[in-house]
């Protein structure tokens, strides 16, 4: 099987059984690529009983907590083919994952990018606003997630223009001008949720002024959770964006650094999509078997692009619940979901319990 192969296939257009014939293959020799090639990923299969040689489903494909990628490296390659490293945002007192992509990944990860977003955002590059600061990109060899964020989806763009200063505060003359210059065209705008919320709408509505970027579609992305704490949530933040910007067009998208490209964008009709090359299960937090119907429990993330780390399946910490499959009113074909924000510590204690257990394998 060419790694390249999935490329090819459409993005939403695979219905269940077309999806699994070409994507549980294709797991299943990226899984026997990272045992042959990431030492400790294979030692946490012996450790689990796995044959890294066998078939897989969806379901029974093995997975790695995304933690472990705070507390060790994870590579599939030689350290001198690595082109890039990728560190998560990560909380206060955590290492940050850490993400190693060579030519071959780093390339997967944009070609899947683009097949996707063109689906929300068209061929055309459009003008578009970045609703962060310019700063956060100057160092191309080591990304945080914002970084890698904004470069990647900067693809789809033209006349890249920052919103805000280095301090975060609004550019107004940037932002008027901007707005002026294309009104009346479609532009893009991109930013992390919290920064959108709390630097854009919140400093506008504050200041009681507008600014017309009717023309735009908003795509954006991050935790819920600072904005939940303050009371908003997705219909509110969608309502109050329109009435300092007159954006209507807006789509919010699920993903990580450990799977960066396989992003799950919101639809029309405000759900999560997986694409054909990627998939989603959701699991019992604490049996960690997998839940069918609307129940809601781990989100797994699945994934055809990682080659250079074994990052293709992973147990998050987030909790989520699956929708549906091939059948959302958007007419887009796979599996369908929704987020309900991160774990409490509290309510950790299965997880955590796997998770250290292959900490201590890894360690041993």
């Amino acid at each position: 099987m060419n790694p390249d192969d999935f490329l090819e296939w459409p993005v939403y257009a695979l219905k269940r059984d077309a999806k699994r014939a070409l994507l549980e293959p294709a797991l299943a020799a990226l899984t026997t690529h990272h045992a042959e090639h990431c030492q400790p990923y294979r030692e946490v299969l012996q450790a689990r009983g796995i044959d890294p040689q066998a078939p897989f489903t969806l379901e029974s494909l093995p997975w790695l907590p995304v933690r472990l990628f705070k507390l060790y490296e994870l590579r599939s390659v030689p350290r001198d083919t690595v082109m890039k490293t990728l560190t998560s945002s990560g909380t206060t007192g955590q290492m940050p994952s850490r993400i190693h992509l060579d030519k071959t990944t780093a390339r997967h990860q944009t070609m899947a990018l683009v097949k996707i977003m063109q689906e929300f955002l068209g061929k055309a590059r459009l003008p578009m606003l970045v609703l962060d600061h310019p700063s956060v990109i100057k160092d191309r060899s080591s990304f945080s997630a914002r970084g890698a964020g904004i470069l990647g989806l900067a693809n789809f763009g033209r006349d890249h223009t920052y919103a805000l200063h280095d301090d975060m505060s609004l550019d107004w003359e940037t932002v008027t001008r901007f707005a002026e210059r294309f009104a009346g065209q479609t532009v893009f705008l991109f930013g992390f949720t919290f920064m959108v919320w709390q630097y854009v709408v919140r400093q506008l509505e504050q200041a009681g002024r507008t600014v017309d970027l009717s023309g735009g579609i908003l795509v954006h992305s991050g935790g819920w959770k600072t904005l939940q704490d303050q009371a908003v949530d997705n219909i509110t933040f969608k309502r109050r964006l329109a009435a300092a910007t007159g954006i209507t067009r807006v789509h919010n998208f699920y993903g990580m650094v450990e799977q960066v490209g396989s992003v799950f964008v919101e639809c029309e009709a405000g759900h999560l999509h997986a694409p054909s090359f990627a998939d989603v299960l959701v699991r019992h937090p604490l049996t960690l078997a997998p839940l069918s119907g609307r129940e809601a429990g781990l989100i797994q993330v699945i994934s055809c692009l990682p080659r250079s780390y074994p990052g293709h399946s992973l147990l998050t910490e987030d909790l989520g619940s699956v929708l549906g499959e091939d059948d959302c009113s958007c007419g887009r074909s796979g599996r369908y979901f929704s987020v309900h924000g991160r774990l409490p510590k509290a309510e950790l204690r299965g997880c955590s319990d796997a998770q250290a257990a292959e900490a201590r394998r890894l360690a041993a």
